[in-house]
């Protein structure tokens, strides 16, 4: 679902991750070790009940110029809620209170937010890193492509591709930390542009604040529902 949520600057946020540096080289893994890489997201993901993260989305689409660049605040909380904040544009955000999401961009149309509503069965709603760590085994044929490090440590690299035709990207790349075993950064291919979302000041099971994952349709706002 993450994909399709919108298009255009603050649309659909597919989760990245900064990563960290590291003075010694890890051990040397190959292909095979994609397996292990997503097996130890799956595994850390199941203890995150809340999370919080800065995040920076460039979304490149060569068809329309150069890259774009939004960043703010994410929020997510089991099992449906989910937000983004954005400081650029400011004003802009996307709310998924449980039951319905919404995505409001006044920097682009100040006049409308689209609702969508979020299904109740099935799926992963709008969780944003279950997207790619709920059962992957299932979802996704994985490649390991390398090692990556950065100032929060060692990740593993892993390409992913969908098995499942009816998903809104067609391919992703994840970098899974070593350190804890959680994704810090998300590459994604669909539509024609490719989209990266990093995250740094990474919080994880802290709580969330309630207001995040409420939205009020502003006065004079039409809600258009999807």
């Amino acid at each position: 679902m993450m994909g399709g949520w919108a298009d255009g600057r603050s649309g659909g946020l597919i989760l990245a991750i900064a990563l960290g540096w590291s003075a010694c080289p890890p051990v040397d893994l190959t292909a095979q070790d994609a397996k292990t890489a997503m097996q130890r997201a799956e595994s850390a993901f199941t203890l995150v009940t809340t999370l919080s993260a800065n995040f920076v989305q460039v979304i490149t689409n060569p068809m329309v110029g150069g890259p774009d660049t939004t960043m703010g605040r994410l929020y997510q909380q089991r099992p449906s809620q989910f937000a983004m904040r954005f400081t650029t544009p400011a004003g802009d955000r996307i709310v998924a209170d449980g039951r319905w999401l919404w995505l409001y961009t006044p920097s682009t149309t100040p006049d409308q937010v689209i609702r969508t509503a979020i299904p109740r069965f099935g799926g992963t709603g709008p969780n944003l890193l279950a997207q790619f760590v709920e059962h992957p085994g299932e979802r996704y044929t994985a490649h390991w492509l390398r090692a990556d490090s950065s100032t929060a440590g060692w990740a593993d690299v892993v390409a992913m591709t969908p098995r499942d035709t009816t998903l809104p990207y067609t391919a992703a790349t994840i970098w899974v930390s070593r350190l804890d075993g959680l994704v810090r950064r998300i590459e994604i291919e669909e539509n024609g542009q490719q989209r990266v979302v990093v995250l740094r000041d990474l919080q994880v099971n802290a709580g969330a604040p309630a207001r995040e994952f409420r939205f009020a349709v502003p006065a004079g706002v039409r809600v258009v529902d999807q």
